[in-house]
C-alpha cells in the first residue's frame, strides 16, 4: 500500500507556507504515480525540493543579477565589466545570453534562454528537458513554462527528473550525496538537503 502524509505533517517539514493547501493536493496526487511512495523516498524528494525551491516559496529561477555578480558567475559569457554593466538587472536579456545555443536552444536572439529558464521545484532548464518532459506527458513543448508555475506542473516536473535520474535507488539507501550530486552536478547546500531529511523521516515516523 502506497504511504500516506497528511497536511499536518507537510507543514511540519515546510514550515509556513501560504499555498499548503495547493502543495498538499499536488504533492499526495502526483507522487505515486512516480513510485515516490515509502517514508524514505518522500522524505528524500521534500527535502530536495525544500531547498532547491526555498520552503516551496520559488518556482522560478532568479535571473536578476548585479553587473558584479554576472562578472562571478558567468565570467565566460559576461568577460568585461561594460559587457556585464549592459546586461544587468535585465533577467530576460541574461537568461537569452547565458542560456543561447546551448541545452537545444536557438541563440541568443532566438529568446529561447528565458522561455526554457529554469522552472519548477526541481529547476527544469533548456528546451531539450522541457521537450522530453512535455513528451512524457503528451504536452505540446511551447505550454511547458505555463504550467511548470502550477502546483501540479511544478510537483510533476521534479518527478519527472527524479525518475529520469533513477533518485528512488538514492533514496531507498539513505544516500543524500549522490542524489545531490545528481541533482545539483555537486554538493551545495549539503547540510541543509541532510537536515531536511532528517526531520522529514522523523515527522513521518512520529
Amino acid at each position: 500500500m502506497s504511504f500516506t502524509f497528511t497536511k499536518e505533517q507537510l507543514q511540519s517539514i515546510i514550515g509556513n507556507n501560504s499555498n499548503l493547501d495547493g502543495w498538499y493536493e499536488a504533492l499526495s496526487s502526483v507522487l505515486p504515480e512516480y513510485e515516490i511512495d515509502s517514508p524514505q523516498r518522500v522524505s528524500a524528494f521534500i527535502a530536495q525540493c525544500t531547498h532547491e525551491s526555498g520552503g516551496f516559496k520559488r518556482l522560478k529561477e532568479n535571473l536578476n543579477y548585479k553587473a558584479e555578480s554576472l562578472r562571478r558567475v558567468f565570467p565566460k559569457y559576461f568577460p568585461t565589466d561594460e559587457l556585464a554593466q549592459e546586461y544587468a538587472h535585465k533577467p530576460e536579456q541574461i537568461a537569452n545570453r547565458v542560456y543561447g545555443s546551448r541545452m537545444g536552444n536557438g541563440d541568443e536572439s532566438s529568446g529561447d534562454g528565458f522561455h526554457y529558464c529554469g522552472r519548477g521545484l526541481i529547476q527544469l532548464t533548456g528546451r531539450n528537458n522541457y521537450t522530453k518532459f512535455a513528451e512524457s506527458i503528451g504536452m505540446a513543448v511551447e505550454e511547458v513554462p505555463a504550467l511548470l508555475e502550477t502546483f501540479e506542473g511544478a510537483v510533476k516536473s521534479a518527478c519527472w527528473f527524479w525518475k529520469t535520474n533513477n533518485l528512488n535507488q538514492f533514496a531507498d539507501a539513505g544516500d543524500i550525496l549522490t542524489m545531490t550530486k545528481r541533482i545539483n552536478g555537486g554538493t551545495i547546500g549539503l547540510e541543509d538537503r541532510i537536515k531536511h531529511y532528517n526531520h522529514a523521516l522523523e515527522v513521518f515516523s512520529s
